[in-house]
Order: C-alpha cells, then structure tokens, then sequence
C-alpha cells in the first residue's frame, strides 16, 4: 500500500486529468522527485510533480476568527465520525465555510448533520474502481457552508476531511505562486536526473479567494512566469478550475 501522502496525490493527479481536456494520453506512474511519470505514445517520457500552494503571505486569525476555526474543526471532524459510522467509503472532501455566515456553538450538530446527509446523497453516483467527483453548491440546509468538495478513488485506502483553505488565506496570490515555483525549479536538477523529455508542475489550491477579491485570470494573463518546466498549472480543486501560468 502507498503511504498516505502518495495515496493523495494519486488522487489528485487523477482528478487533474479528468478536468484538463489537454492531458496526454499514457499511463501514471507513481514516483520519486518528479511524483509521477508518465510514458506517452510518442515514447517520449513527461514527469509530474505536485505541490500545494502555501500562502506564505496568509493574515494570521484572530481572537473570533480563530474560535470559528476550532468550531469548524469540531463540524468536520463530527461530520466524518457520522458518515463513517455507516459507509465504509474512504473519501476526500473539502468543506467551504461562509466567510459572512459564522456558525454559532448551537448550531455544530445540526451543521454537521446537514452536511452528512448531503454528502451522503452525492456519493450514491461513485462506482466502484474509478475516479469520483462533485462540488456540492446547492441544496446545503442553511447558510454556513458555502460549498463541499468530495473526491474518490480507489488508491485512497484512508479518509481525509479538511477545511478548505486550512493554511490559511493569502493575501498575495502572486507571491506565493512565485514562492511554490521557485522551491520546486531548485529541485528540478534533481528531477532531471531521471532524464525525462518534459516536466511539468501542478500546484493545487483548495480554493482560490485571496482577501482583496484578485481577479486570477487577470493576474495570470498578465504575469510572466518564468520557468523551466514546460508547463506550470495552478489547479483550483473545489471549482474545479485550472489556470495555466506557462
């Protein structure tokens, strides 16, 4: 079995595929520095690495902010204790609070409930062996919980169930886009030395919404990224939404 982490991003580099029309055709092999490999028909052979985007530039919380986290916290983690008290599904799911909806102490159970049954009711589409996905965006009881991200696969062998945006909310999208390719080009030596014929990097964001309302496509249109990867993408996994930067 995969460790934990590599179980995700099989996951992730999977649902990445299902929504770029553009990905070649070949088959995913899990690796080392890149994450994975794939061999494509023309014998050529692309390497795949992944990273998150850490908002470096994210405002700490405070004193009521940090309490709806830890509210928050409780909803999921309550929430995921009734799912798995009756599915033996393993999934990834990715809840989006409202930032103008605080949820009240009283209201933890009932949010959690609500949002159980609607998770319930997406996962009755997932078949068996194969990828799953749905951003649930409707028909959520209630003003709390803006939207749900659920994700399945059968690499996931555990259960993971997160806030979305859990390291926080940048304030400056670009710089810390500049920071995730500028760790991930130091290593690219590294990752030639499996002398693969093109790389690229994917790097996934649970939900792309910085303080000052950027306008993404605006910043990405605009910005030279300069880089040794043939390709970068940034993959906003909750709309789902795929920006290319190069």
């Amino acid at each position: 079995m995969q460790p934990e982490k590599k179980q995700l991003e099989i996951l992730l580099v999977n649902y990445f595929r299902e929504c770029f029309t553009d990905f070649p055709q070949g088959r995913i092999s899990p690796s080392e520095s890149p994450d994975f490999i794939i061999k494509l028909k023309s014998r050529n052979n692309l390497g795949i690495e992944l990273t998150r985007l850490n908002p470096v530039n994210a405002k700490a919380p405070d004193q009521s902010g940090t309490e709806q986290i830890e509210l928050r916290e409780k909803i999921i983690s309550t929430a995921k204790d009734l799912f798995e008290n009756s599915s033996p599904l393993k999934l990834f799911v990715k809840f989006v609070f409202s930032e103008n909806s605080p949820v009240s102490p009283e209201k933890e159970l009932v949010t959690a409930v609500k949002a159980v049954n609607r998770i319930r009711q997406a996962v009755k589409n997932i078949k068996p062996g194969s990828l799953f996905f749905e951003t649930v965006s409707d028909a959520i009881p209630g003003n709390e919980l803006e939207k749900i991200l659920i994700v399945s696969h059968p690499s996931l062998k555990f259960s993971a169930w997160e806030r979305s945006n859990n390291l926080g909310i940048s304030e400056n999208i670009t710089a810390d886009i500049l920071t995730s390719i500028q760790k991930k080009e130091e290593k690219l030596r590294l990752y030639q030395r499996q002398r693969l014929n093109y790389y690229w990097l994917i790097i996934t964001s649970d939900q792309v919404r910085g303080l000052n309302n950027y306008n993404l496509a605006d910043i990405t249109g605009s910005y030279n990224f300069n880089s040794h990867f043939q390709h970068i993408f940034l993959f906003d996994i909750v709309k789902p939404k795929i920006y290319q930067l190069v």
